[in-house]
């Protein structure tokens, strides 16, 4: 029965690390190319904000403006969001699949 279990927990592990690290790399690809696109702001409230760059897109039919800040701007928003979860879950991800994989069957 613990095969069973320990083999169901290594196949839903591997799979949830595959998917987070895809997210991760996804989201890694999107900053490159963000970074590589920017040109430099027109408008001249967006230099005095302290804006180095900015893009504008089109998806899904809504239009977005990214801007880039190389320092911290003056006002934040309330809500700021860290794209960094896609890296901690596929660290933690990776880890539990290591214990699965190699630690809980060390004795064997």
């Amino acid at each position: 029965m613990e095969s069973y279990l320990l083999d169901w927990a290594n196949l839903l592990l591997r799979w949830a690390h595959v998917i987070t690290a895809i997210a991760w790399a996804g989201s890694s690809f999107y900053f490159v190319f963000l970074d590589s696109s920017l040109t430099p702001p027109v408008d001249e409230d967006l230099k005095k904000q302290g804006v180095d760059g900015e893009l504008w897109a089109v998806h899904g039919g809504g239009f977005y403006h990214p801007v880039k800040f190389n320092v911290r701007p003056p006002k934040l928003p309330e809500h700021l969001h860290w794209f960094y979860w896609e890296s901690y879950t596929t660290w933690l991800t990776g880890f539990a699949l290591f214990t699965v994989s190699y630690l809980w069957s060390a004795g064997t």
